[in-house]
């Protein structure tokens, strides 16, 4: 989940596959602040992160260019998995009182997306 919270969400967002989504200097800072943000989450739960993200968006690389599993039921029309990759980050964060801001700012533009493309249609 650490490294599909940020990715995927950002691959329904810019339609992109994954080595393009984090060869982005900018987008690759997010990618490891949305991380950062979940592993701190992770130390609030006592669940510590065993990798760091410099390694875990390293091993994302590793495999080249695909398609994460929210582009591919974007593309397919089908429900994407928001609520089990962001909204509970976003949740526990808050239940831990760790603060999630760029969690949060995928997450708005996310549901908002998906809801535009009629994927996601939970009330928030």
């Amino acid at each position: 989940m650490w490294g599909n919270l940020s990715i995927n969400p950002i691959s329904l967002l810019t339609g992109e596959t994954s080595d393009i989504t984090i060869n982005d200097p900018l987008v690759y800072e997010l990618c490891v602040h949305m991380m950062q943000e979940a592993a701190a989450i992770g130390e609030a739960i006592n669940i510590p992160m065993t990798m760091s993200t410099t390694d875990m968006i390293g091993r994302a690389k590793s495999l080249g260019a695909f398609k994460t599993s929210m582009l591919q039921d974007t593309e397919a029309g089908k429900p994407i998995e928001l609520d089990a990759l962001l909204t509970v980050a976003h949740d526990i964060g808050k239940i831990v009182d760790v603060p999630t801001p760029f969690i949060d700012s995928v997450l708005g533009l996310a549901r908002l997306r998906a809801r535009k493309l009629g994927l996601f249609d939970r009330a928030a």
